[in-house]
């Protein structure tokens, strides 16, 4: 895996924590979920067009 790859997908996974963390101190936001999910997206856009 790429090296880009690989810090996008460190950033998802510590953005989801992070997000995570602050839904259970301060209550959910869609905004944040929806955000992770669209960082999530395109690493995983990122991950697949990589490896062809």
């Amino acid at each position: 895996m790429p090296e880009t790859a690989k810090a996008m997908t460190v950033t998802t996974v510590a953005a989801l924590v992070l997000v995570t963390a602050y839904s259970v101190a301060l209550g959910g936001s869609g905004w944040l979920w929806f955000a992770w999910v669209v960082l999530g997206l395109v690493t995983l856009g990122v991950v697949t067009s990589r490896e062809r």
